[in-house]
């Protein structure tokens, strides 16, 4: 390690948030471990620990050598985001959480690889920290294979799946009915009004969110269905054509004529395979769709959980304080969800989770203006 380089390409700042991150994932990998029933995701979880503690190791070496701290520190603290994570696992389940700790790996991955596009010669000055971001990617593989999740998380299109439609479900539900609510106590109206407008935005809110889910995924799959059979038909019509695709496409991977005409004839030899291949290469359909109704039912269900949170004081009681703590607790959520969308966007949670924070200030303004400018009318008529 001592002829790694890594501190002379890397900020102090970005080798302190490698160190943290790998701290955090070694906490919460040697929390779970004990948590799963098989021993052989145990023993995943026990290793990648270990590897982690590893890496949290080297970024406290080069941070030493660099002259930011005296000394590598002894006993790291995991920060508040790795104990409310251990936290989840224990009120959600282990199995969504290991979800989120893909997509956790993936977003240190596409860190590594920022850097990496930052510095090409990076994996030949610092090596240690090139095999440090294959084992990360290690870890986001073995992940998905615990919780049957294929792809590499550090692409954003790839990354979400059920989590996505929880974030944006819950953002969506927040919004919409902070904005209701914010305008009916606008126009100073009892708190039974406050409940009936707020219940029934609730409502309506989760149904249209679940039907509008149940309905993309549905349209989604029949046009899916229906590319396929087009790509079925043209192997039945022009065979040769698409073998010359394939052997056009492998070529353009790297094998040479010979060697891509071969492959092309192979994966042409069997029907199931050849459509396969062409509908992920061409079609860009894998094959692999979630259920509309497991989709449109999350969707639903985390709509409501983002209706209910502006609501809930005036479960309680009404007037100005109840007011107040609903805005204070919808602005706080709105600052959440708009962190939680950073691990979707790749921005920083801080300035993804202020700009939620300015959309709800902006929709609870409007709201109440125009519930206020209404009554105003009203009496004035």
């Amino acid at each position: 390690m001592t002829s790694d380089t890594a501190q002379g390409v890397l900020t102090e700042a970005e080798l302190r948030e490698h160190g943290q991150d790998e701290t955090d994932a070694a906490f919460v990998y040697a929390t779970l471990a004990p948590r799963m029933t098989e021993p052989a995701e145990r023993e995943v979880l026990e290793r990648l620990a270990r590897e982690e503690e590893r890496h949290r190791d080297y970024f406290a070496e080069l941070l030493a050598r660099s002259g930011a701290i005296t000394r590598p520190p002894r006993h790291p603290q995991p920060s508040l985001r790795a104990r409310g994570t251990v936290l989840l696992a224990r009120l959600l389940g282990t199995r969504l959480i290991l979800g989120m700790l893909r997509i956790s790996e993936g977003r240190e991955v596409a860190r590594f690889l920022r850097e990496v596009h930052r510095v090409p010669d990076l994996s030949v000055r610092a090596p240690t920290l090139g095999n440090i971001a294959r084992e990360t990617a290690a870890h986001a593989q073995w992940l998905g294979h615990l919780t049957g999740i294929r792809g590499d998380p550090w692409h954003r299109a790839e990354a979400g799946g059920m989590l996505r439609n929880i974030v944006y479900g819950f953002n969506d539900g927040l919004t919409a009915n902070f904005g209701l609510i914010a305008g009916v106590v606008g126009a100073n109206v009892s708190r039974d009004v406050i409940l009936l407008s707020g219940v029934s935005g609730l409502v309506a809110s989760a149904f249209s969110m679940a039907a509008s889910g149940y309905l993309a995924h549905t349209s989604q799959r029949e046009v899916d269905a229906n590319e396929v059979n087009v790509q079925r038909a043209e192997l039945m019509l022009w065979p040769e054509r698409e073998e010359a695709y394939l052997a056009t496409l492998y070529q353009e991977k790297g094998l040479s004529e010979s060697e891509a005409k071969i492959a092309a004839h192979r994966v042409m030899s069997d029907g199931d395979v050849a459509l396969r291949e062409l509908s992920r290469e061409k079609l860009g359909i894998s094959g692999e769709t979630e259920s509309p109704l497991r989709e449109g039912t999350i969707t639903g269900l985390a709509t409501t959980v983002g209706a209910f949170v502006p609501l809930v004081p005036y479960l309680f009681g009404g007037g100005t304080v109840a007011g107040a703590v609903s805005f204070t607790i919808a602005m706080a959520a709105h600052f959440a969800v708009g962190a939680a969308r950073s691990v979707f966007t790749g921005r920083g949670w801080f300035r993804s989770g202020f700009d939620m924070f300015a959309v709800g200030l902006g929709v609870a303004a409007i709201g109440y203006l125009v519930g206020w400018l209404f009554t105003g009318v009203l009496a004035t008529g």
